[in-house]
């Protein structure tokens, strides 16, 4: 079982929160399904990286499916 680690995810316009989950995709969805009535579009970009810093993770949540795709 993978331990729950800390992650900071925001949109690209910039709305930063720490959260915790298992992954760079499993905090992307947290994140999505706390800030979804927002979305304008059936999507959300979000940007995922470890609270400890390292290379950030593009995610696009699809809000109708809850699918996660890596951003192309």
């Amino acid at each position: 079982m993978t331990q729950a680690a800390r992650y900071v995810a925001h949109t690209e316009s910039g709305h930063c929160h720490i959260l915790e989950a298992r992954s760079f995709e499993d905090a992307a969805l947290t994140f999505a399904e706390a800030h979804a009535p927002w979305a304008e579009d059936d999507a959300l970009r979000v940007i995922v990286q470890a609270e400890d810093g390292g290379p950030e993770h593009c995610f696009v949540i699809h809000l109708d499916t809850e699918a996660v795709e890596a951003c192309g």
